[in-house]
Formats: C-alpha cells, structure tokens, sequence
C-alpha cells in the first residue's frame, strides 16, 4: 500500500498529520460532486505550495485542437477537454495581516481532513502559527448539494489562541484559470461581466468555440462566536476577478466564521440572458434556507442513496472503506437526472482522459446503475448512445465506411469521436460491441425490451454493418479476419485478428439479426419505420451472415485454449512473477517498443470476452483461459482486477478473488499505480460493485431467473448488498454457512440459488 496515510475507516476518508507531499493525492481522493458539478480537494485558502486546482461543470467542454507530429486522415480534429471553471470557493485569510499559508507557516499542528461519505460532506481543521507568532484554529466544513444541484456551501471557521487579532476573510470569485491539460494552452474562457450587489458577486463567462455561458456566483455571512454581523464588504473587481472584504477585531479564543454560498448555473439549463437573475435566487433560497438545513438536507439526500446502494461488509475494515468509497464516488458523478450527461473516467476528480464517455459506461458502469436505481437510469445511459446515433455513421464514413455503418468514438462529449493516438481512434474499435452488448444487458436484467423497438435496434444495425464491412475474407484462411486492431489490451497495437473483437463482431451481427427478427414478428409498426429508415435489404442480411457464421478464431490445439491475438505464442513467454518490481508500472519504466514485444496484458482482454459471454463457455474452458492469461496479466489498467476477481470467484479460487477486490476497491485509496494526484478512476469503480455482486454473490440471470452462488472470503464475516430487479428491492445477507435473502415488494420473486429454486415471499426473509 503505497497511500497508507488515509485512516481505515468504514464512512469516512481521514488524513491526518501535515504533510505537503499529500497534498494533491488527498486533493483527488477527497473531491466532491453532486452529479451537476464537482471539485478536488483544494484548500479555500491560499496555498503557495503544489497543488492541482481543479473545478469542473458537467456538460461544460473545450475542442481543444489535436496536436500531433504526423497527421493522419481520419484523425479527429479536436480532444474534447474537461474544462476546469472559474474557483468559487477561495477565502483569502488574513490575521494581523499576514496571509494564512499551510506552505509557508511556522508550524502546522492537528492536522485533519475528513471525507464524510455518509453524510456527503469534507471537513478540514488545524492549529497553525503564522510567520508573525500569531497561532490560530481552523475549521472548515464543506459540501455541495444534492437537493439543490447548483449550490454548494462552505463553513470556515478562524478562531486566534494567543493573542487579540483582527482577521480578514476575502471570499473570491477567479475566473483567471488554466487546465492542467491542454495541447495548445488556448484561452478557454471569456469573461462577459463581472457584477456584485449587497455580499452578492457573479461573473458571467463563456467558453470559446464550444460558446457555453456559465455564471458563476457566490454570497457571503459573516458571524462572531454564532452571532451574525451585518457588514458590506470592501470590492475589488477586476476583469475576471471579483473580492470582497471583511475585517473584524477579534479577541483570542473568539471564532469569527464566514459561510460562503457559491455554486454555477449554465445555459444548458436556463436562458442565457437570465443566468445572474437564477444566480441571486437561488442564493437568497439557500441562504433563507441556512448552512445548517442545507446540511441536514444533504444528510437526508445520502441517506436515501445508501439505503439502496450500500455495501456493507463485517470483519473487514479495508474492505469495506474501499467499496463504499467507490459507490460514493460513483453517485457525486452520476445520479442520472441529466439524460444529456454520462460518466467520465475521471469524473468530477481531474482532467485527464478528457472526454465525458468512454466504453466504460456500457461495459462496466451499467450493471451499477440498473441495480442500484430505477431502471430509467440505465435507459438514459442507452438513449445516450441513440441521439448520438448519426456521428456515429458520420465517425464512421470519416474511416471509409458506407451505408450507415457505425462506428461510436472511443471518446466523446457530443457523439464526434476526440481521441487523437491512432491506435485507439482507428483500431479499438471493440467498443462497439460494449455498446451494443449494454443494449443485451439492459434487456436481460430488467426484462424491458421497449428500448430495442423504439430505438435500440437501429443502433444494433448500424454496428452490425460495421462489423460486416470492417471484417475482410482471407482466402488462405477461408475465413473472415478482421486485422489491424487494438483489443482491451492496449499494451498491443496493430495485430490482427484479436479474439475479443472477432468474438463480439460475430456476437453483435448475431444479436442484430435476433432483433431484427423478433421486432418483425412483435412490433411490426416499429419494424416497418426502421426498415424505412435503414434501407436494410436481404442482400446486405446475407452478407452479415456469412460474415458472422465464418468468422476466424485464432486457437491454439496444444493448449487447448483461445489466442488473444494472430502471433500471440511467437512472445518470449516471461511471467509477471518474474517482472521485476523494480520495472513495473512497465507504461512507466519501458518504452512502447519494448511494452508491444512483450507479452504483458495491460487489462482483461480474451478474459473480458468470457466475462461477458460467460454461458458460452463450460468452467473448464473459463478456467484454462484464466490459468494461462492471468500470470501475464499486470493490471495496469483499473478495468481489470473486478473482471478478473469475477472469474475467480467463479472458479472458486477465493483468495485470488479476494486479492483482486482488494486491488479493485483500493485502487486509488492505496495509490497502486502512483497516480492519484490526477485524479480518480471514476468509471473502473463499478467494477468494484461488481466484483462482489456478481463476484462474491454470483449474481447472474439465468433463463430470465435471477440467480446467485454466494461465496465469503475467510477475511470476512458476512457481507450484503441490496438490487433493484425488475422494480423489486432484495437484499441479500451472505454469512458463512448460510444467506439470507429478504424481498421488499408486492408479489413473490421466485430465484436460484446455487442452481435451485427459491421462492421470496413478499415483504419476508428465506434463509439458505
């Protein structure tokens, strides 16, 4: 463990102790988010030290410009960035005047900061004395609401231990911001206006090319030992800047306190010619409504969240940090109010990756979201997919695809593909298949095939003639090939004929043509529009076939099982056991030539065919496939541990299992790939979910029928989770020995159980 600073706690993330080196770790592992906006960490005073400010918007993005050495047809034009926004949550703090700095204090004792994931709110307080003598207590308490999405709140609270002071708080508006990441560093913000009235301020910004307009606003109250001063600030004002300030005497042991109410509202949700009137109303609600009630609100807002979305585990306090940490972070990103949004992999924690949509919200982050809301949730995250339907097919005829072939982008704000490294953009092109395989996994779980007439299937077609042109027919193999490609596993470039996405084409061209069939037969209505639209002929069908019906595997008959890739034996067969520590991260310590020679896995990638497709294979199969690729699999990506902890568990190997989840839940918490200070890994957090759902619990649908296998590790004494199945709360309580199930409905679900039927009576318990 590599950030063994945070405190095992099972609700909350504890630092303590000052140390500026962990400053920008503990900056991505605290942020905050409410689904409409979010933050890291950063201190609202000032700090001189190193730090990574980031704010961001949801919805809100740059086109930065693509900046490479060798320009290739086909690129992408742009790199959709994340934009950091202008900082609403800044107090500059002054005693005596001299500016309160953890950088450059004499001392900084008591040191604590706390994410409190229950409760949804980060606190910090320590006893500093300043260059000038003068030791002071801070209190700080923050968070941003769920109740009402475009507010947040902050309590700062400065309290002098040895001597009478006079304390100045100057609460900001800066709009004089940079992103960490940018390729050409463009001016990504244009100031409008910048106006205050009363302890009111708002700037007015909007973003170049993009032409967002986002208001940005905050409001102050001031109080002495809980008794509220009425006082006008001082203003200074400046072109993308706004203060104010306020001076009080304050005798030593007194707390002076400033709340400060900040937040955004964009023009994706109002008019953008009123967006200060919206601003100044919902500062007077809020602050009619006061800190303590906005808090009380917030408390109430998690709790209903974790009634349905905790995972609690007894025994085992790392454990069960790490999954709650997930499952909070999770929900600050997306709570599935906002159709028009999906999940970065970064979420609101940092800027790299850029993008808000990568084939992670199908593949990984679906199953959370179907099981731990309504179902619509996941709809939302489907229909997402069909309004982007068009770029697609344009993303698509930009490679030389032709009627209405689909290609969906590896990653994107607005359906237009913006990642700019050729291997990717060009060749991983296996995330169609997660797309379309989300639209299977939608329908299975929740038994709702609506989704599929109404829009699904277009989307099914247009994948399915993209697969169908993209693969070529070798005559030395008298079989389809598809060539030239990156799998899951993007520590190979350019190889030919990856399993994974010669199984999942085959797969996608199968399942289009099931649909296609069944809306004939169930919604001819629906069938005829889309039929209209697509132009889909019998001609063009059989071709789909042959290609699907002769597709290349590439197998190796010794072994007896799978090749990742056509050559994949022709590697110096070393294992990771016998990879020096010393040299790992390998993306860290090798360089690409040598990474694309070895045969080291970044992530699961024949092994993600098997979790996905996991009843077309025996247990045997799945267990010689697991046996030969896991020993070179580094799990350099955060996608892999859940799949491969799945497996294990699935195998019985619990252990194993175990030691994945761990890797999984505590990715970021442990820092494993000493790289949290840029922020978290948003989406690979379902998988966490997942590894015990569907890991530990066996969680799967089998012939329609909810079905577990429940195992425990020795580490733990029980463990339970609840799912939302087709409108039916169960929660399921796995003991050693036994597990109780315990429906919360108004009619009987019938389920297995280690293959056997059970019946859950409504509103009762069954113990197995």
């Amino acid at each position: 463990m590599n950030n063994n600073y945070i405190k095992a706690n099972p609700w909350s993330i504890i630092e303590e102790g000052w140390d500026a080196s962990r400053v920008k770790s503990s900056e991505s592992l605290m942020s905050l988010g409410n689904g409409a906006m979010g933050q890291r960490a950063n201190f609202e005073e000032y700090y001189s030290g190193e730090t990574f400010q980031g704010s961001y918007v949801a919805g809100v993005y740059y086109p930065d410009k693509t900046r490479v050495g060798w320009w290739k047809n086909g690129y992408p034009e742009y790199f959709a960035k994340v934009l950091n926004a202008p900082n609403w949550i800044g107090i500059n703090v002054h005693i005596n005047d001299k500016r309160l700095d953890l950088a450059t204090c004499k001392s900084v004792e008591n040191f604590r900061r706390e994410l409190n994931m229950k409760e949804g709110w980060l606190s910090r307080s320590f006893t500093a004395t300043l260059q000038n003598d003068i030791t002071v207590k801070v209190e700080t308490r923050r968070f941003l609401s769920l109740d009402i999405d475009e507010i947040g709140a902050i309590e700062y609270n400065v309290t002098p231990l040895n001597a009478d002071v006079k304390i100045e708080y100057a609460p900001y508006l800066d709009n004089g911001i940079t992103n960490e990441d940018s390729n050409w560093d463009d001016k990504f913000w244009d100031v409008l206006s910048v106006d205050f009235e009363d302890n009111q301020a708002f700037i007015v910004s909007r973003t170049m090319k993009t032409d967002f307009y986002v208001c940005t606003y905050m409001q102050a109250e001031l109080a002495l030992n809980g008794k509220t001063i009425n006082t006008a600030p001082e203003v200074d004002a400046y072109k993308d800047m706004i203060s104010f300030a306020y001076s009080q005497n304050v005798s030593a042991n007194q707390t002076f306190t400033i709340t400060k109410y900040g937040g955004y509202n964009s023009d994706r949700n109002h008019d953008r010619n009123q967006l200060v009137d919206v601003a100044k109303k919902t500062l007077n609600h809020v602050s009619e409504l006061g800190f303590n009630t906005l808090l009380d609100n917030q408390k109430q807002a998690w709790a209903e969240i974790w009634n349905m979305s905790d995972i609690t585990i007894d025994g085992d306090v790392a454990a069960q940090q790490g999954i709650r940490f997930n499952i909070f972070q999770l929900n600050q990103t997306y709570l599935g109010k906002d159709a028009r949004l999906n999940i970065g992999p970064k979420g609101f924690t940092g800027e790299k990756y850029g993008g808000s949509t990568y084939w992670d919200t199908e593949a990984y982050c679906i199953p959370f979201y179907m099981a731990t809301k309504d179902q619509s949730v996941a709809k939302s995250l489907l229909e997402y997919r069909y309004k982007h339907l068009d770029r697609a097919i344009e993303n698509a005829e930009k490679l030389g695809f032709t009627n209405g072939a689909a290609l969906y982008p590896m990653v994107t704000m607005n359906g237009e593909e913006c990642h700019n490294e050729w291997e990717i953009t060009f060749e991983e092109i296996h995330r169609n298949g997660a797309i379309a395989f989300a639209i299977f996994n939608y329908h299975r779980y929740t038994g709702d095939y609506s989704y599929i007439p109404e829009k699904g299937l277009e989307v099914l077609i247009g994948i399915a003639r993209f697969w169908q042109q993209r693969a070529n027919f070798s005559t030395a193999k008298n079989k389809y090939v598809i060539l030239g490609v990156t799998g899951p596993n993007e520590y190979e470039n350019n190889i030919n004929n990856n399993w994974y996405t010669n199984y999942i084409a085959k797969w996608c061209i199968d399942y289009a043509i099931e649909n296609i069939e069944k809306v004939k037969s169930e919604c001819a209505s629906d069938y005829n529009r889309i039929m209209a639209k697509v132009n889909l002929s019998e001609d063009e069908l059989s071709k789909w076939k042959a290609v699907a019906g002769n597709m290349y595997f590439p197998y190796d008959e010794e072994r007896n099982i799978y090749l990742q890739q056509d050559g994949f034996l022709d590697k110096e067969l070393i294992t990771v056991a016998d990879l020096p520590k010393s040299e790992r991260p390998i993306n860290q310590k090798w360089s690409w030539d040598r990474i694309l020679r070895s045969p080291y896995i970044k992530q699961a990638d024949t092994l993600q065919g098997f979790y996905f497709f996991e009843n077309h294979f025996t247990d045997e199969e799945l267990e010689r496939h697991f046996d030969f690729y896991e020993p070179f699999t580094l799990h350099e990506s955060s996608l892999s541990p859940c799949v491969h902890s799945i497996q294990a568990a699935k195998l019985g190997r619990m252990d194993q299992a175990y030691e994945f989840y761990l890797r999984t839940s505590r990715l970021d918490l442990d820092d494993y790939n000493h790289e949290v200070e840029e922020g978290l890994h948003i989406t690979s957090m379902a998988g966490t979910w997942m590894s015990i759902v569907e890991g530990f619990g066996g969680m799967r649908i089998i012939n329609d029928t909810l079905s577990f296998e429940p195992k425990i590790p020795e580490q733990w004494e029980a463990y339970s989770f609840k799912v939302n199945f087709r409108n039916q709360i169960l929660r399921v309580n796995a003991c050693k020995g036994h597990t109780h199930f315990e429906l919360e409905g108004d009619h009987d679900l019938n389920i297995l159980v280690n293959g056997k039927p059970i019946t859950i009576t409504a509103n009762s318990l069954v113990t197995v």
